[in-house]
């Protein structure tokens, strides 16, 4: 698939109109596995946009790919608690060996329960 329908999606997420949001999230849910290298730079990236960077961070866990993994471990670590819901059951459905360390250290270090 082409980058160009990735920024379309990306673009209609970043609409004021809410059906464009939903449409273009719901593109790149689909496609996730496929977008998943431009969702962890679009999500490094985005600073501003609170609810569209919790939406990159559920595309990431659902693209299910173990070039996540640094992402999602970092998240662990957040203030941010819906950030970090979204960083655990993406290590979850990720269900590596890593993944399940990560998740073990998080616990250890009392940064989720």
């Amino acid at each position: 698939m082409s980058n160009q329908r990735f920024a379309r999606a990306l673009e209609a997420m970043r609409s004021r109109d809410a059906q464009l949001r939903e449409d273009g999230f719901d593109f790149l849910r689909e496609h996730a596995d496929t977008y998943v290298d431009e969702l962890l730079a679009e999500f490094e990236k985005e600073q501003d946009d609170y609810g569209l960077r919790c939406w990159l961070l559920e595309l990431v866990a659902e693209a299910r790919s173990p070039r996540a993994l640094p992402v999602l471990a970092g998240q662990l670590e957040s203030a941010d608690e819906s950030l970090q819901l979204w960083a655990i059951r993406g290590l979850e459905m990720l269900d590596t060996r890593e993944a399940r360390h990560e998740l073990y250290r998080a616990r250890s270090n009392g940064w989720i329960t």
